[in-house]
């Protein structure tokens, strides 16, 4: 693509053409939380969610498209349970005509057909084990990519301000590492489970038609084991969700400290994030020990029990043997229908354990699909079509919470199609939130924003937003290239006229004296750039975008003067025949807009063009004095 844009370049100018959903309530998290451990509950609570009964109607639900392979995974596990059972009947059978038959060669036939349909039982074992092993792993893993594209497609609907009460971190804990315990449960839970109890039914039938009082002694034992198992399953369960919490945690503190490398290094501050890192991690593993702890009694107790119950076997069944009430057939059967029944031990012990990673991995995922996006289309909201881009306000009031402070209230104004509006005033006074209601990055609590006399509300989201460009105060850039980060803006878009939106932000010259020009990696975020070549570039996104209206929040706020006045031309060029908003703390950017409109605590303070409101004396003279004394 790099000698494809030079070529285009050379021909000169092509023809220009060019998300923070609020929680529920009982989801707010806690302001201080950074004083707090990330996962104590002051520092992050989720919503209630739906009902348990919901949840495992959820739950089976995942299974729906692969039915037949899960039908086709339980077949085979019950294949190889039953092949499992059959072989101690078989050694019941051989042992038997050895004794019945004083014939020699008679014996040896017998045992030659058995000792062939024994094979043919391993054969049909190994099978089934194969199928089982693969196709259900398959099917786990199949489950766990739609999971995972389902938490990632619902957190994209999610809109900003969930973001401004959740950690990155978090998130992709939940996303990536519960998603990979969900696929093992989904795969190991149905055929553990019936082989568990298949082959723990079988065993025990067997045993009570051999020896029905000596099955009622294994019986005897088994309450207790259950009881035992019972009580460290709930402390795994707790061990092991707070080790999910602790995971994120760690995970949260990784990427926030990874991702501000240049500042930690800055301040010379690595042993303070070494430090850091280390409590987390230090919180991680006391959690996991305390769950290996529980998971060591748990699985001492379930070998434990099968030992005393071949120990039992071995001394009573030698009692009967001799006492006659026992054959030895009987007894070799009895002991291999005991191994037989260590195996569903085993699998019920691995199946809790997946299941507390699974499910407690799934409940966390559903803590994120039970929000509920707050900003959504409504059933009958109209597509947007090329708006001419009149703007207005009515009565509009904003607060971030329910009950807390306004940002504004009662704030009314009209913007006219294809005016160019500067918005001014001190920080915080919500210039940034002001512009945010527009594209409905946020809702307004009270009134009503019109776009050519229509509630934005009633328009669907994703034509409104494509007919806003926005160009953040935050510049964000996407690990890629030059070019593909561009085209982030309008994704079929030519080169000639990636180049256009290049030139018309003043980001063409520096694009093209980078090692590979438009095919130059960028690295994650932009870190190969500077602040104003990063912020060039998303202004050349926006450019080309071509939308109806356009925002600049503090576009400028990282060019040097020269980048600045080319910036300044090439917007106002660009704003000819659409409507702009630009929000700026340098007043010098806003001169030449149409009007300007000074936003105080109390709303719209003043509005005129530049003389106009110097020669007022108020608040804007007040703001464009103190500048030029700087």
């Amino acid at each position: 693509m790099h000698s494809r844009l030079r070529k285009v370049a050379s021909q000169g100018d092509a023809p220009r053409s060019l998300l923070k959903n609020r929680l529920p309530r009982a989801a707010t998290v806690n302001p201080s939380a950074e004083t707090e451990p990330a996962n104590s509950p002051a520092s992050r609570t989720w919503p209630e969610g739906r009902a348990t009964r919901s949840r495992a109607r959820k739950f089976l639900s995942y299974y729906r498209p692969h039915l037949p392979l899960l039908a086709a995974d339980l077949a085979c596990a019950l294949l190889v349970s039953a092949t499992a059972l059959f072989l101690p009947l078989c050694a019941n059978y051989i042992t038997k005509r050895l004794v019945q038959l004083p014939d020699a060669p008679e014996a040896l036939n017998q045992i030659y057909l058995m000792g062939a349909a024994m094979i043919g039982l391993l054969v049909l074992e190994v099978l089934g084990t194969l199928f089982v092993d693969y196709q259900g792993h398959v099917m786990g893993a199949k489950i766990e990519r739609t999971l995972r594209r389902e938490l990632f497609e619902h957190c994209q609907k999610l809109a900003f301000s969930f973001y401004d009460r959740q950690r990155v971190g978090q998130l992709m804990s939940r996303i990536t590492n519960d998603s990979f315990w969900l696929g093992e449960l989904f795969h190991h839970g149905p055929e553990d489970l019936a082989i568990a109890v298949l082959k723990f039914a079988g065993a025990i039938a067997i045993l009570a038609y051999i020896d029905l009082p000596l099955t009622l002694l294994i019986l005897a034992v088994t309450p207790f084991a259950v009881l035992f198992a019972l009580h460290f399953n709930r402390r795994m369960n707790k061990a092991l969700q707070r080790s999910k919490e602790r995971i994120a945690a760690v995970n949260e503190r990784v990427e926030d400290s990874l991702a501000g490398i240049r500042v930690v290094q800055s301040f010379a501050n690595e042993q303070l994030e070494i430090r850091r890192f280390e409590e987390e991690n230090a919180r991680f593993f006391d959690s996991r020990r305390d769950g290996y702890r529980s998971e060591a009694f748990f699985s001492v107790g379930n070998t434990t029990f099968a030992r005393l119950i071949t120990i039992t076997v071995i001394v009573i069944g030698a009692i009967r043997v001799v006492n006659a009430e026992l054959g030895i057939a009987d007894m070799l059967t009895f002991l291999l229908c005991v191994a037989v029944l260590v195996d569903p031990v085993q699998r019920l012990a691995n199946f809790v354990r997946l299941w507390q990673e699974g499910y407690t991995g799934f409940v966390r995922a559903m803590e994120i699909l039970d929000v509920e996006p707050e900003i959504e289309d409504r059933p009958n909201a109209v597509d947007l079509a090329r708006p001419r881009g009149a703007i207005a306000f009515r009565h509009v009031g904003f607060r971030y919470e329910e009950d807390g402070p306004h940002v504004f209230k009662d704030l009314t104004f009209d913007i006219a199609p294809g005016e160019f509006v500067a918005l001014v005033g001190a920080s915080g006074v919500g210039k940034s939130t002001l512009c945010a209601l527009i594209p409905r990055f946020y809702d307004v609590r009270e009134g009503a924003i019109l776009i050519d006399g229509i509630d934005v509300r009633n328009v669907s989201l994703k034509s409104l937003r494509q007919n806003i460009g926005v160009v953040q105060q935050d510049v964000y850039l996407f690990a890629g290239t030059v070019a593909e980060n561009l085209r982030y803006g309008r994704p079929e878009a030519a080169d000639e006229e990636i180049i256009a939106a290049a030139k018309a932000a003043n980001a063409h010259d520096f694009i093209m004296a980078l090692p590979n020009g438009y095919d130059t990696d960028i690295g994650q975020r932009g870190v190969k750039l500077s602040g104003g070549q990063k912020q060039r570039l998303t202004i050349a996104r926006a450019f080309l975008k071509d939308p109806s209206v356009l925002i600049f929040d503090e576009a400028t706020s990282a060019l040097d003067n020269e980048s600045e006045r080319a910036v300044q031309a090439a917007l106002i060029d660009l704003a000819e025949g659409r409507t702009t908003i630009v929000i700026a703390h340098r007043l010098s950017t806003v001169r030449r807009a149409d009007r300007i409109l000074v936003l105080t605590e109390e709303g719209i303070a003043e509005e005129g063009t530049h003389e106009a409101l110097i020669a007022a004396d108020g608040a804007y003279a007040g703001l464009y004095r103190a500048q030029a004394s700087i």
